[in-house]
């Protein structure tokens, strides 16, 4: 590619990154109006006709077809109970969050990085704050009407909608401990989902890295920002947790255990959608992103665990609950360790070898098939061998 041709495509780059960004304010200032259909706004599907058009207000509509050609525009999930397979399209601003992870990954250039860190880091301000609002319980009901949750409320510790004070407090609702009992209670070798998500899990990283995670630059060591942590964990298992939006967003122990230590590590606030994580060359958003690291010693075997906590487009914080971040708590597996405000997010669990071997259904799911599983908090997702 000569100068002149290199120059041209940078500076066009620079061009459709800035539309993304406006596009992208746009949205979120759309979806601050509280008492409208979050579908109709931040979670308008991106493969429908009405989005295209309202994008291509913003963007080239040669880039927009680039995106599409290039990207699905969803993604299909299966449902464990049942084992059907359906379509999720992926939201509008996930769409959004596409478009700049692009941008940045392509430009391999500090500034234009940065640039793309800082618009989505201001998006999620943005939003934490209208969320935080008084105003924002306009938007409860909607947002329980858009996504059929009128059902899960009653699973909920406040199941009526108009206690709530903010919409951020109803997002990261607190659920009855009855309404997820764990699988084989009395079995300590048994490891549970973290969450109600959307699941992938490998009994070796090195499976995690063929079948799901293309990112560039993705090391244990990377993620947990420690390399001596990470050695515990070659060859070891791993269980990738994805929250979407309506789903309920706390993350649970998946063992029993002693809490060892919990850190964090300050990050970006990429999409997690699992475009973003399957796509070779795309920087890697499971280590760049926002996390928090808790590493528990497990009951039963007495060997440590990492749980990672892992913040992503627009997601406002990651808090712990009831103190359980504290060094020596004792937690049991199912007991909620934490809550997301507002945003998808994801709940990495890390295994160290021979410390859990997968369930061959969700297994299967992740190799063969390349798709989540729908699961919920407390289900069984594998063991230790005996």
């Amino acid at each position: 590619m000569d100068t002149a041709t290199a120059v041209a495509r940078d500076a066009q780059a620079s061009i459709d990154m800035e539309s993304a960004v406006d596009a992208l304010d746009a949205v979120t200032t759309e979806g601050a109006q509280h008492h409208l259909d979050p579908k109709q706004t931040l979670h308008k599907p991106a493969d429908h006709n009405i989005s295209h058009s309202w994008l291509s207000r913003f963007i080239a509509p040669s880039t927009l077809e680039s995106f599409a050609n290039n990207w699905h525009l969803g993604n299909y999930v299966i449902d464990r109970k049942t084992g059907e397979k359906s379509w999720e399209s992926m939201s509008i601003y996930v769409r959004l969050g596409m478009h700049l992870l692009y941008y940045g990954s392509e430009q391999e250039r500090l500034l234009e990085s940065k640039k793309t860190q800082d618009a989505l880091k201001q998006q999620s301000i943005k939003m934490g704050k209208e969320y935080d609002s008084p105003e924002s319980v306009a938007h409860i009901q909607p947002f329980i009407n858009s996504f059929g949750l009128q059902e899960s409320m009653q699973e909920m510790v406040e199941s009526d909608p108009k206690k709530y004070k903010t919409f951020n407090e109803f997002f990261a609702r607190e659920i009855k401990q009855s309404a997820r009992p764990i699988d084989e209670p009395q079995n300590e070798l048994l490891a549970s989902s973290p969450a109600d998500c959307r699941l992938t899990a490998y009994d070796t990283i090195d499976m995690a890295t063929k079948y799901w995670i293309k990112g560039s630059g993705f090391t244990i060591g990377r993620l947990l920002n420690n390399k001596d942590i990470a050695q515990q964990f070659d060859g070891g298992a791993i269980v990738i947790a994805r929250l979407a939006p309506q789903d309920y967003h706390r993350w649970h122990a998946p063992v029993s255990g002693t809490v060892e230590q919990v850190y964090d590590i300050p990050g970006a606030y990429f999409t997690v959608n699992p475009q973003a994580i399957n796509e070779p060359g795309m920087m890697d958003v499971f280590c760049e992103n926002k996390r928090s690291v808790m590493m528990v010693k497990r009951t039963g075997t007495g060997t440590s665990i990492a749980i990672i906590a892992v913040g992503a487009m627009l997601v406002g914080s990651i808090e712990y609950v009831n103190g359980v971040e504290k060094a020596g708590s004792d937690i049991q597996r199912g007991q909620c360790l934490g809550k997301f405000l507002y945003g998808g997010s994801t709940v990495i669990v890390l295994y160290p070898r021979g410390e859990l071997k997968i369930d061959e259904d969700i297994a299967r799911n992740s190799t063969e098939q390349k798709c989540e599983t729908l699961v919920k908090v407390g289900w069984r997702v594998g063991a230790k061998p005996t």
